[in-house]
């Protein structure tokens, strides 16, 4: 019994719910004069038993998706002989991720004994009874829900208000998962970064002017101390995001003032839908056009002017990664232009303003909050992005302000010391959270000044 299948059960389950509970109150309704005389609608009545069939087993599925894995686990090392049982903690994980290999099918590394065999085929078929068991107990508890909550069924029933007070608990705990993923990943981040800092002095991160995490495995190798100054990677980004965002903006604002203010209808249709497609093209195709297209043209047209330009530079990929912010900034601002009441543009027309002067001092003050909210997600996605940086800008972190010279980002340096196997012990793996931290912190004073001038504006206008 597969999970999908456990999940279209349930699904079915909670549908057949609805109509048991939709015909209950229809058959209850016939004695006393017709649905009218119920206190809510049949479909309310119908809506209760399916979220009571629904929700309960949901809730019990998902704790037994997330326990069942230690469980099952434990009984297979509880098989185990007595030497496996007694070996050290890394040891016997490394045996249990063996067996696990060996049960899905996949090669094993090292000897496959029978005793690691037989482990694979216990735990193959714990795997098999916990779905069943899981399956079956879940479809028994949904039917005794359905068969009770029909029972219960009274014309008098405040139906519509418990769906009503269900929802609104829905609705609440979905907002509180949010909120605690939110501080979920930034205490992750913090009590990482916090280690971090304990190995690197914080002022050394943030005012150091050199970025060289390499750190050797013996303490009397050669560089093992490392240099964290994370001031050339922090400047590399904000290079590049500013080189994009000097690109995207003044475009994608003018396309957005022309489609919503001057273009006509046709125009319209065909011209937004293409300019949103650069928001589709995968990252990757950009990068290789920065790399194989837009970096030589850069080199090329450099070398014309005596000017000394690197193969791999921040101009290239911040040029690239403007064209593909563009979507963010017009489509946005396309639509809270158009979002501005034709009442403001007939006034300013009524005291004879041209449509030129229309735009540029009621239109756009206007729309304004909402043209800040996609340059400041334009911003947020040129500060993020990687594939074009790796393949256009290169990873050489240079503290430089010559955007034809090779410099790299935080999020490329992220990658960069997260990629292969890693242990969370060294100075140079846990760096990687202080870049994360460095970014969030940035990105939320961003957001602080987003937010400030647009309440000024708002305030003006409102």
């Amino acid at each position: 019994m597969s999970t999908t299948f456990i999940i279209s059960l349930l699904l079915g389950l909670s549908i057949a719910g609805y109509f048991f509970g939709y015909r209950r109150s229809i058959t209850l309704a016939s004695p006393i004069g017709g649905v009218k005389n119920l206190h809510s609608r049949p479909a309310y009545y119908g809506m209760l038993v399916a979220l009571w069939c629904g929700l309960p087993t949901f809730i019990i599925f998902l704790v037994w998706q997330s326990l069942e894995p230690s469980i099952i686990s434990s009984l297979m090392i509880a098989d185990l002989p007595l030497d496996y049982q007694n070996l050290p903690k890394n040891q016997l994980g490394l045996i249990i991720n063996d067996i696990k290999n060996l049960a899905t099918g996949n090669i094993v590394a090292g000897e496959k004994n029978a005793i690691m065999h037989a482990a694979a085929n216990h735990y193959v078929q714990l795997q098999i009874l916990s779905k069943w068991i899981k399956g079956g107990a879940l479809l028994v508890l949904g039917l005794i829900t359905l068969i009770i909550v029909c029972r219960r069924i009274t014309p008098e029933q405040r139906a519509r208000n418990h769906v009503e007070k269900i929802i609104r608990i829905v609705l609440f705990c979905c907002s509180t998962i949010a909120i605690l993923t939110t501080l979920g990943i930034i205490l992750s981040v913090l009590f990482e970064s916090i280690r971090f800092f304990k190995a690197v002095p914080i002022t050394d991160f943030l005012f150091g002017l050199k970025w060289s995490p390499q750190t050797a495995i013996r303490a009397d190798q050669v560089g093992s101390s490392g240099a964290f100054g994370a001031v050339p990677v922090f400047i590399g980004t904000m290079m590049i995001s500013a080189i994009a965002l000097f690109i995207a903006v003044p475009i994608g604002l003018m396309s957005a003032i022309y489609l919503s203010e001057y273009a006509g209808k046709k125009f319209r249709t065909i011209a937004k839908p293409l300019l949103e497609i650069l928001a589709g093209i995968p990252t990757v195709v950009y990068g290789f056009f920065a790399a194989l297209s837009v970096a030589p043209f850069i080199r090329q047209t450099g070398g014309l002017l005596g000017l000394d330009v690197s193969s791999e530079s921040a101009l290239a990929a911040g040029l690239v990664m403007g064209i593909m912010i563009i979507p963010f900034v017009s489509s946005l601002s396309d639509d809270v232009i158009n979002a501005v009441p034709q009442s403001l543009r007939d006034g300013s027309y009524a005291l004879g303003a041209t449509r030129s002067e229309t735009i540029r001092n009621v239109v756009v003050p206007a729309a304004l909050p909402g043209i800040i909210g996609g340059i400041l997600l334009a911003a947020s996605r040129a500060i993020g992005e990687t594939m074009i940086v790796v393949m256009a800008a290169g990873l050489s972190a240079r503290l430089t302000a010559n955007p034809l010279e090779t410099v790299t980002t935080i999020t490329v340096q992220i990658v960069t010391l997260l990629v292969g196997d890693q242990e969370f012990d060294s100075p140079k793996t846990l760096a990687a959270f202080a870049l994360g931290l460095l970014l969030f912190v940035a990105t939320l004073i961003l957001n602080v000044i987003a937010l400030v001038v647009v309440r000024k504006y708002r305030e003006q206008y409102e």
